[in-house]
């Protein structure tokens, strides 16, 4: 079981105030005798938004005596902005009181070092446990089952409601929409209407419904339009058959929409999110997905950006077969072959010009994938560095700037659109030229496009609507402006140095090890020559490095699983988990720098401060 040091939790502050609480401020004081889990999330983070669905359930187990509490903490400049959290709130459907932390305050006074982090905090305000990344959910619910026993016993538990106040509905057609395709023949749109679970066909004038597919209530059901439900869905794509292909992101699934009937298909995942070890092809209906996030047709296959770990798979409808395309799961910027690529959560898709295009968001990344004379495929990056630098900045495909784009369209010239996200702004890169310029700004959190007629229609997600422009002929100008990711380095001595991930079994399992290593750890760095030992895979979640002298700083990438099991021998068929994280840890090389760094897969080894 976690240790539970005796560590009195750090009060919650944040410059940005609290959201969903009905306007008050509620301190850890306030909160005492309940059960508070923190989870320190960004809602640019494919991997928060998973862990806010790991957590529903638990929410609505133990209402009266858990309070769940959101602590936003932004990777780019966008999700500092208030209104950007306020949207994120209500786009994820986010059922709890949320700190809004822009300076990272709170983060600091945790020692966080990832996105998502949990916090469990027991009912006399003491730190009991801290997970990082996915996958915690059986554990936080044994966890919170024995919180709740030992402080009842005590007296110290206190039931009722929780501090959540939920905000007014508000009333429009639209509600963050996602993707958008133009539907051949009647010039009318289907938009995801990812906050609402539906599908939405639009007359011509983008604004006029037409009919909508899905119930509204989140789900995975199959049927007609008025009885069909989906999870947040987003990428659409037409098939060949006239038919539209859907990425039900929070479903881990596609659907496919018969656009005559409006009846809903479920045609690849299960259900199920997928995990280290599960299989990466097969039928398409027996292999789980994990967060599809668009979907395009290219080179006879539907093409899936798997957001949910950083790769691309395809769909083939006529074999009914899924696998993976490219990318290793590890998360980053690697070109190259197509199997040895790193992707950062795909979530745009396009072809245009024999090349599936692709919006990299996390590592704020235009990309492409090609065949490579004829055999395989290969993926070369267009604009975009890695995960740490991003901002808006026009000229030299080289020197350009994204910030975190979701959408991708190909545009009649040759040229690709960029719908980049956290710049509120519309981009184009010429791929004769190499350069990359501005075609519209002041655009609320644009996720896609469509092109209709020589113009451009432009999802704008946050305010909740399609907005028809003529492709300009020349560029806005933009003031540049260039970030990297605010959080501080951490300083570290060079030469020998120890890494640790510390993870311990939950209350009730073990180790799996049943089939081989139970554990896996890999290492690497931006730039390579940081580390001149310890890189690349191993078992033990612990790694001797030597890190460079002659390099000031970079990022060192650590990605950790564990797999553990019920700790029963007279279960055949005990309960397995999967604990998952990457992290992503800036480091300054210093004399008087640490020679050891913990990172707490589950545990509690480097807690607040």
């Amino acid at each position: 079981m976690t240790a539970r040091a005796r560590v009195r939790a750090p009060e919650l502050i944040g410059k940005g105030g609290w959201l969903n609480t009905g306007g008050a401020a509620p301190t850890l004081a306030d909160l005492r005798g309940s059960i508070v889990i923190l989870d320190f999330w960004t809602f640019c983070c494919v991997n928060c938004l998973h862990v806010l669905d790991e957590l529903r359930e638990l929410e609505r187990r133990h209402r009266d005596t858990v309070v769940i509490v959101g602590v936003h903490s932004p990777k780019f400049v966008h999700e500092a902005e208030h209104r950007a959290v306020v949207d994120a709130v209500e786009r994820y459907d986010v059922e709890h009181p949320v700190l809004d932390d822009p300076e990272l305050a709170t983060w600091r006074q945790y020692a966080v070092r990832a996105w998502p982090t949990l916090v469990v905090i027991d009912p006399e305000g003491y730190v009991v446990a801290q997970h990082a990344g996915e996958g915690h959910a059986h554990a936080l619910e044994r966890l919170v089952s024995e919180l709740e026993a030992e402080h009842a016993a005590k007296g110290t538990l206190r039931r009722g409601d929780g501090p959540y106040v939920p905000p007014e509905p508000v009333a429009t057609d639209l509600r963050f929409p996602g993707k958008v395709i133009a539907l051949p023949g009647s010039g009318h749109y289907l938009v995801s209407d990812s906050t609402r679970h539906a599908l939405v066909e639009l007359a011509a004038d983008g604004e006029s419904v037409v009919r909508r597919i899905g119930t509204g209530e989140r789900g995975l059901v199959d049927g007609d339009a008025g009885t069909a439900q989906f999870s947040e869905p987003q990428g659409l794509a037409m098939l060949p058959d006239g038919s539209v292909v859907v990425a039900d992101t929070v479903n881990h699934a596609l659907r496919r929409l018969d656009l005559d009937s409006g009846r809903v298909t479920t045609v690849a995942g299960t259900g199920r999110q997928w995990w280290q070890g599960a299989p990466t092809a097969g039928g398409a209906l027996d292999v789980d997905l994990s967060s599809p996030w668009d979907v395009a047709w290219f080179e006879g296959k539907v093409w899936i950006a798997m957001a949910g770990v950083h790769q691309l798979w395809t769909y083939d409808p006529e074999a009914g077969r899924v696998e993976v395309a490219a990318g290793t799961t590890n998360e980053g910027l690697v070109d190259g072959p197509a199997a040895d690529a790193w992707f950062a959560q795909p979530s745009g898709l396009t072809v245009s010009g024999g090349r599936l295009w692709i919006a990299d968001s996390e590592t704020s990344a235009l990309r492409w994938a090609e065949r490579s004379n004829g055999a395989g495929y290969v993926i070369r990056t267009a604009v975009g560095t890695g995960l740490f630098d991003f901002g808006h900045r026009d000229g030299p495909a080289g020197q350009a700037l994204l910030q975190h784009p979701l959408g991708v369209t190909g545009l009649p010239d040759g040229s690709v659109a960029v719908s980049d996200t956290y710049n509120n702004a519309l981009r184009r890169y010429d791929p004769v030229t190499g350069e990359v310029s501005t075609l519209a700004t002041d655009l609320r959190e644009p996720s896609d496009a469509a092109v209709v007629a020589g113009d451009i229609v432009v999802v704008e997600s946050a305010a909740h609507k399609l907005t028809r422009m003529h492709l300009p002929e020349e560029a806005v100008r933009v003031e540049a402006v260039a970030h990297r990711t605010q959080r501080a380095a951490t300083d570290v001595a060079p030469g020998a140095f120890r890494l640790d991930v510390v993870f311990s079994a939950p209350a009730g399992q073990k180790l799996d090890d049943r089939y081989g290593p139970s554990t896996r750890l890999l290492v690497s760095a931006t730039p390579p020559e940081l580390l001149t030992q310890g890189a690349g895979k191993g078992t033990d979640l612990f790694r001797d490095l030597v890190l460079d002298p002659s390099v000031p700083e970079g990022v060192l990438h650590v990605s950790a699983m564990a797999a553990s099991c019920d700790d029963d021998p007279g279960n055949e068929y005990p309960a397995c988990h999967v604990h998952q994280q990457d992290w992503g840890v800036p480091v300054r090389l210093a004399d008087t720098g640490d020679t050891r760094l913990a990172l707490v897969l589950a545990g509690m080894d480097a807690g607040p401060q």
